[in-house]
């Protein structure tokens, strides 16, 4: 006879299989691509544009044209 508490002998019935197996932990990022839009640095002078790169901030890229610090659109 199974105590008060929930323990007793395992078998069949109610209670079994409650979905504690091997999972992955969550979300994955296995592919290591970030989902949505691409962004764009712009020179605030002539307007050059020049993709974003995750870890360098616009602001302290230089225009190839100009030399002056892009901006984030």
């Amino acid at each position: 006879m199974p105590g008060r508490d929930g323990t007793g002998p395992s078998g069949q019935g109610p209670g079994t299989g409650r979905g504690h197996g091997r999972g992955s932990g969550g979300r994955s990022r296995s592919s290591g691509q970030s989902a949505g839009p691409v962004e764009i640095c712009i020179c605030p002078a002539c307007g050059k544009k020049k993709e974003h790169t995750r870890g360098n901030p616009c602001n302290e890229m230089k225009c190839p044209e100009c030399g002056i610090n892009m901006v984030r659109a």
